[in-house]
């Protein structure tokens, strides 16, 4: 059990977060015990700060479904002993490891949050020390019960705290690396941590459990001018593809040519998953407004509302994964479940 007082427990998978320069000036990992030197403040905490290291360490370009598994083990088997977790992730995949993570983790009552940096932390400018900082202190952070302040998976990065599932990354060279563009953030630090609490969810009275069962049969169709029936083809009548996320334009349009919403119409005839997710940063489907929607809406697409792609990725890995029956999928999709869509 615990020991008395607060604690956290950090997750290291890898990321620039805990890169340094070797000698022909290419970055490279180094261990936890080197990372944790360069951010002495964290010895300031009163709370018990433990650690967890992946061996070997994984570029974020390399996460896979086993790595969200074992992440979800080790959350599972420390649960009792910690009031939160912070896992260090590289940036380039971190909106769909969190995205994911929330799924996965059922009645979650304590603060998950993913953070890491656009700068190693061994670099003077480094934007990894604020975001290591500041994550472990929202990780321990309780209300006047003694409950978690924010229970839910996050992303913590340049001051602002997201929900993971309402998260991606929108800039590969700013600090401002991550956006949350149809949910205001749960938290931001500024001299103080202000947390915006009608926006944070708060879980059930059920027991916590993982999810490990995922089922990553998915594709994604970009819908672009000049594309091909041949692409189309290819990708949603796939022999190995069970679903298809189909970014489309604006608020849900595509093609309007009779090649391509018969491709449609026979893909959803076979029995696959097709759901309709915008391309636009910020914003929402609605099929209902113009004809090329309806025709995808009458041709079998389910509405993803305003998922973000990685979102709409992880709630079928999740959803496909705990059962075999499509159409008990899609009318699960149209339900919010970890606060990835918004009621209208």
């Amino acid at each position: 059990m615990q020991d008395k007082g607060p604690s956290v427990l950090l997750i290291y998978t890898g990321g620039t977060i805990g890169m340094k320069e070797d000698g022909r000036g290419a970055l490279t990992p180094f261990d936890f015990d080197g990372l944790m030197g360069f951010v002495p403040e964290l010895g300031r905490f009163t709370c018990r700060i433990d650690h967890y290291s992946f061996s070997p360490l994984i570029d974020s370009s390399d996460v896979e479904p086993g790595l969200w598994v074992r992440l979800a083990e080790i959350i599972r088997d420390r649960y009792d002993d910690y009031d939160g977790f912070v896992i260090l992730h590289g940036t380039d995949t971190m909106a769909y490891s969190a995205s994911v993570l929330s799924f996965m983790l059922e009645n979650l009552s304590k603060p998950v949050i993913f953070t890491g940096s656009q700068l190693p932390v061994g670099r003077p400018r480094t934007d990894g020390k604020e975001n290591l900082i500041s994550s472990v202190e929202i990780a321990v952070a309780k209300d006047s019960d003694g409950s978690a302040v924010v229970p839910e998976v996050c992303i913590f990065f340049n001051s602002q705290l997201l929900r993971g599932n309402r998260s991606t990354k929108a800039d590969s060279t700013s600090f401002h690396a991550f956006r949350s563009p149809n949910y205001p953030p749960l938290a931001t630090a500024g001299i103080d941590i202000l947390y915006n609490e009608k926006h944070i969810m708060h879980p059930s009275s059920e027991a916590f459990r993982i999810n490990t069962s995922l089922d990553t049969r998915v594709s994604i169709l970009k819908v672009h001018p000049g594309i091909t029936p041949q692409v189309v083809r290819d990708i949603l009548l796939g022999s190995d593809t069970r679903a298809v996320i189909i970014e489309t334009y604006g608020s849900g349009n595509a093609i309007s040519k009779d090649w391509f919403v018969d491709i449609v119409r026979e893909s959803s005839a076979m029995g696959k998953i097709l759901l309709n997710v915008t391309q636009c940063l910020a914003g929402t489907v609605n099929m209902d407004i113009y004809a090329t929607g309806r025709a995808l809406r009458d041709a079998g697409v389910v509405s993803g509302r305003d998922l973000t792609t990685e979102a709409a990725l992880a709630k079928l890995f999740c959803l496909m994964g705990s059962t075999s029956d499509n159409a008990e999928v899609k009318r699960r999709l149209e339900l919010n479940l970890r606060g990835e869509i918004s009621s209208f």
